[in-house]
């Protein structure tokens, strides 16, 4: 009787052990999963941050690309206004003083406006330049064309002004010179070309904001 005992409970101890270690395999099998499949996740996300870097990558160039082809559009711009400020010097002395007789005054008075205007588009293109835009940070960059289309936009304050004291005494030493100024086709050709002039610099003006926006617009969509 006692052996039986015996050996009923050496059975029920080798079963209860079976099953703990049967218990214990099925644990390290569901780590051994929860592993795996951690380190498949793992990979996956490794994966996918590096080809969103990469076309975080893409976008950049794109954008930094865009930008360059607008902002040299306006360069050019700027190139061209500040060589005619330069050429107009020169030009002016021999228009008004050689050909027309105007005064000395009225023509040192061109030079000045010449040399403003040249100077502040001088000063507005540093910040168009290639090597700012293609290596500086984009929040940087647009910074850099905000200040620069505040800049353009507030010229209008000196530009304007000058203008129109260019213009009133351009007639006033076209009046001296013909007192009958009305049937005077200098006078008629001064005020046509200032009409014209007007039209195409505001048309200049409002273009180039328009580019300074859109460079601005690219880049918040990326940055925001």
């Amino acid at each position: 009787m006692n052996v039986s005992n015996k050996q009923e409970q050496n059975e029920f101890t080798h079963s209860a052990e079976c099953e703990e270690g049967a218990t214990k395999l099925n644990n390290e099998l569901q780590n051994t999963q929860t592993d795996m499949e951690l380190e498949n996740m793992r990979q996956q996300m490794n994966t996918l941050k590096k080809k969103l870097e990469k076309q975080e990558i893409v976008n950049d160039r794109m954008i930094r690309h865009s930008m360059k082809k607008t902002a040299g559009n306006i360069s050019r711009r700027y190139y061209v206004i500040m060589a005619v400020c330069l050429l107009m010097i020169p030009y002016g002395y021999w228009a008004f003083v050689m050909l027309n007789g105007f005064s000395i005054p009225f023509w040192i008075f061109t030079c000045i406006v010449m040399l403003v205007s040249g100077g502040g588009t001088y000063y507005n293109s540093r910040n168009l330049s290639d090597s700012n835009m293609m290596t500086n940070n984009l929040v940087d960059v647009r910074r850099r064309m905000a200040r620069a289309k505040k800049f353009d936009a507030n010229w209008l304050l000196i530009g304007i002004p000058l203008i129109i004291v260019f213009l009133g005494w351009f007639m006033y030493e076209s009046y001296l010179l013909h007192q009958d100024a009305f049937f005077n086709g200098l006078f008629w050709a001064g005020c046509i070309g200032g009409v014209i002039g007007a039209i195409c610099g505001f048309s200049l003006h409002f273009r180039t904001q328009r580019q300074y926006q859109e460079i601005i617009d690219q880049i918040s969509e990326v940055t925001e």
